[in-house]
């Protein structure tokens, strides 16, 4: 099951091996990124790097829907009702692709039927962290696939004086040592606030290996940071570009 009590039967065809799974490719891009200016880095065409950065980083599969929705969210004349909108869609697409990261053993459950079907359920033990406040943006996504999994919170700002990240509040499930955490933040840029996040849940027991980072868009240098100090950790994303849209707070929350 995705999350503690939702159940999802697939076909048969499903293999408890990650490493079979079709739907997710590898990034063959470095990402750099700063959160508070579009920097550009080695992107040989279109703004895209292709410096290899390993299994730990997974594009959502490329197609014409996710290529609209990501030009939409770019477009400086979008309007907010509809940055919203192709934001919640794409989000939710993120989200999907992440459940398919977690455990899940296979089953036999009898249909209305009578007959016998070979599926398989989701294990236990996950729950949703959102980085406040653009990652409070994915919750609902989250939801709507899980309607009863836990999510926390952290709030990660950069502080005036040193400019580094600090964390100012975290709040967790009280057994999240023992979960898979999916950890929401759309968008990477330097990718300090990120590490930092992950950190904190080291810090409360939770290993990197158990922990996915679920964006919307990424630079080749915050992807790279985030891997080099956590190598464990898996990043899915749909976009690693040398410029990020570090509107996408402001925009989603009518802040701007």
């Amino acid at each position: 099951m995705p999350c503690p009590n939702q159940q999802v039967v697939r076909s048969s065809s499903a293999h408890p091996d990650h490493s079979t799974m079709k739907q997710v490719r590898f990034a063959s891009g470095n990402n750099s990124d700063s959160d508070s200016q579009d920097k550009p880095c080695e992107t040989p065409e279109n703004g895209h790097s292709h410096i290899e950065l390993g299994p730990q980083l997974k594009l959502l599969p490329l197609n014409d829907q996710v290529r609209e929705l990501q030009t939409i969210i770019r477009d400086k004349t979008t309007s907010r009702g509809d940055f919203v909108f192709c934001a919640d869609r794409l989000i939710r697409l993120v989200v999907e692709e992440g459940l398919n990261q977690l455990p899940y053993t296979e089953c036999v459950v009898t249909t209305p039927t009578g007959y016998k079907y070979e599926g398989v359920r989701f294990e236990r033990g996950n729950c949703g962290v959102s980085i406040m406040r653009s990652g409070e943006a994915m919750e609902q996504g989250l939801r709507d696939c899980c309607r009863s999994i836990r999510i926390g919170k952290i709030l990660i700002q950069s502080d005036e004086e040193t400019l580094k990240a600090k964390v100012y509040y975290a709040k967790f499930p009280p057994d999240i040592y023992r979960r898979k955490v999916l950890l929401m933040y759309p968008i990477l840029s330097s990718g300090n606030t990120v590490v930092e996040a992950v950190r904190v849940l080291t810090d409360h027991g939770v290993q990197p290996s158990h922990i996915i980072l679920l964006s919307l868009f990424s630079t080749p240098h915050g992807a790279k940071s985030i891997i080099e100090e956590f190598p464990d950790i898996t990043i899915l994303t749909t976009e690693v570009h040398s410029v990020s849209p570090i509107h996408f707070g402001q925009k989603y929350f009518g802040t701007d």
